[in-house]
């Protein structure tokens, strides 16, 4: 029997972020849009082991304007809920948000005026900082150091190169052409990158990407991501995820690249210039995290062992 399909279907992969999720579900509560749009949201729960059952059992009897799923996937990693929910998923457009972010009560109907003004098959979001729990905000003059990705290509509508899985769409067509996201990459396996992979794909299909700055979601400020080490951690978990995926010259880019930022890192340390030190520490460690991938991939082991 051929699937019904609805106007949009909204993906939330999540794990263990009962909070998060449930300010993320406010949110999706509170999005305007015409009644004559039809919406699902789909959470996929990737084998939480907080609250997260009992704040989703709670949602499930809560009344709302739009079809509710739950679903859940036992394998671990992103990749995998991702793709369990965008098989399940109804919706003509297809759009994935993270489980630590809230989004815009416009946030739904920029993106589908987006597809609908646009040649662009696949759309990226706004994404701004947030609050953290206490309801504090960033300081602007310090963003690298909260570690969480800051999405602005201004206030125009554009074509990008790639897409940002927290703020996401795209066209069922897409799916259906490019297919499953890889589930080396990510969140639970690798780290990283299995929203830079299937952009690359897309782009390869043939597809278009744009920019709008009118779908805005706010990432979350986490303490507990705040600084250099965990900003070491990240970078270096990216440079174990791109060797998955990417192949670089180990003599002609890798190696010259490490050695140049790590140059470059001890001259802005030296002239106080903080930002700039910590933007270079970061590409040290995912240089240095592609180099290690590289060489635990010949001797057979996978990255994130």
């Amino acid at each position: 029997m051929e699937k019904l399909l609805c106007d949009a279907s909204i993906v939330v992969p999540t794990y263990n972020r009962a909070p998060s999720l449930k300010r993320l579900l406010e949110s999706l509560l509170s999005l305007e849009y015409p009644d004559s749009i039809s919406m699902e949201v789909l959470i996929v729960d990737n084998g939480s082991t907080d609250e997260t059952g009992v704040l989703l059992e709670k949602e499930w009897n809560r009344s709302k304007k739009f079809s509710f799923a739950i679903l859940k996937e036992v394998h671990k990693g992103k990749a995998n809920a991702l793709n369990l929910g965008l098989a399940r998923a109804s919706g003509t457009i297809l759009l994935v948000v993270d489980d630590d972010v809230v989004v815009h009560p416009d946030w739904l109907a920029k993106h589908l005026e987006c597809y609908r003004t646009t040649p662009f098959d696949a759309v990226q979001g706004r994404v701004l900082p947030g609050v953290d729990s206490e309801g504090n905000g960033a300081d602007p003059d310090r963003l690298r150091e909260y570690n969480i990705p800051v999405i602005d290509y201004g206030g125009e509508i554009s074509p990008i190169r790639g897409l940002t899985g927290c703020n996401m769409s795209f066209r069922r067509e897409v799916f259906e052409k490019v297919g499953l996201f890889d589930i080396r990459l990510g969140p639970g396996v690798s780290g990283f990158s299995e929203d830079t992979e299937y952009s690359m794909r897309i782009r390869k299909a043939g597809f278009k990407i744009g920019y709008t700055p009118h779908a805005v979601v706010y990432h979350e400020l986490d303490p507990l991501r705040y600084g250099k080490g965990y900003n070491r951690i990240v970078q270096y978990r990216k440079g174990l995820s791109r060797s998955l995926y990417r192949r670089q010259s180990i003599l002609l880019n890798v190696l010259p690249n490490l050695f140049a930022n790590c140059a470059r890192y001890i001259i802005y340390q030296a002239a106080g210039k903080r930002q700039k030190a910590y933007k270079t520490e970061g590409r040290i460690m995912k240089y240095w995290g592609y180099l290690v991938g590289r060489i635990q991939r010949r001797m057979g082991k996978e990255p994130w062992g």
